[in-house]
């Protein structure tokens, strides 16, 4: 029975229990969605044993199929990995690269500088580089890389520090000569808050380190692009959090002043996420290595 069962029938499996479901698998690999079923129907005839439950509207494994899905998945991993070293790890480096990365300043203007710069020193290299906002999932979104501000909450992928990224509460000098300084952050309520996508602000004391304070903040203005927010403040309508790096020239210039003196927003770890792989494609590793010597050089 073993040795006549399909190795494609059981990557079949694999992908419907990482996607949830027939469709999304059938989609991945490029075949009817009546293939994939006849797929799992053949596989849990031969093995005699059934891998899934399954409805017109839910799908779940069964204890047989989770315990067989963790298992046929590593060593699926194993043997992906396995392939991409002897085929895809040449003496050059091409191919393409698959890059999903946070937006606004970082992503527009460092990541995709270090991007052009690797495609100019290895022109055979293909990059897609995407800005989505959204959590992204590296398996499910099929990128090899992503760039991402925040602590990493997937063991099943590795992250690399490239740099603590310096968080400030900002508001143009006409704001706080109109409205003033607030001299902590439960007075944020009181005053025009310009947001992105985080609402909750959290702070720490100077005068002492233990104590935090975290305050939910309803935006006059909500906005998940950076320049917008800046562009706002500026004008004098209300005080932003935004990385120290969006708006230097605006700092140095006066035309944005640090709000809330005695307090301070803890700063943010940035980071290179990619997969768990044993074996990297070269193209893979040499840009991961590219784009982290940059930041310890720049940063």
């Amino acid at each position: 029975m073993i040795n006549n069962i399909n190795l494609a029938d059981i990557r079949s499996f694999v992908l419907i229990a990482q996607l949830g479901n027939f469709t999304k698998a059938a989609e991945a690999l490029n075949v009817s969605r009546s293939h994939v079923s006849r797929q799992i129907n053949s596989l849990e005839k031969q093995m005699q044993v059934t891998l899934l439950t399954r409805s017109t509207r839910s799908l779940k494994l069964t204890q047989a199929g989770k315990r067989f899905y963790l298992q046929c998945e590593r060593a699926i991993n194993g043997i992906d990995q396995a392939l991409i070293a002897a085929v895809d790890d040449t003496k050059e480096v091409r191919g393409l690269i698959r890059v999903n990365c946070v937006g606004g300043y970082i992503g527009e203007k460092i990541i995709s500088r270090y991007v052009a710069a690797f495609m100019l020193e290895h022109p055979q290299i293909q990059v897609h580089l995407d800005f989505s906002s959204n959590r992204i999932d590296l398996i499910q979104d099929d990128f090899d890389i992503a760039f991402r501000m925040g602590e990493l909450e997937d063991s099943s992928f590795i992250a690399k520090k490239l740099m603590d990224v310096d968080i400030v509460s900002l508001a143009s000098p006409s704001y706080v000569h109109k409205y003033g300084n607030p001299q902590h952050p439960n007075e944020l309520a009181e005053h025009r808050c310009l947001t992105g996508s985080v609402k909750r602000w959290s702070f720490e004391s100077d005068e002492n380190p233990s104590e935090q304070f975290d305050v939910n903040i309803e935006g006059n203005l909500v906005s998940k692009n950076g320049h917008a927010l800046i562009a706002n403040a500026m004008a004098g309508n209300g005080i932003i959090r935004v990385p120290r790096i969006y708006c230097p020239d605006a700092i140095e210039a006066g035309d944005l002043m640090e709000v809330l003196p005695k307090w301070h927003i803890p700063s943010v770890l940035f980071s290179v996420v990619y997969h768990r792989d044993k074996y990297q494609p070269k193209r893979l590793r040499t840009f991961i290595d590219f784009v982290k010597q940059k930041f310890e050089s720049d940063f």
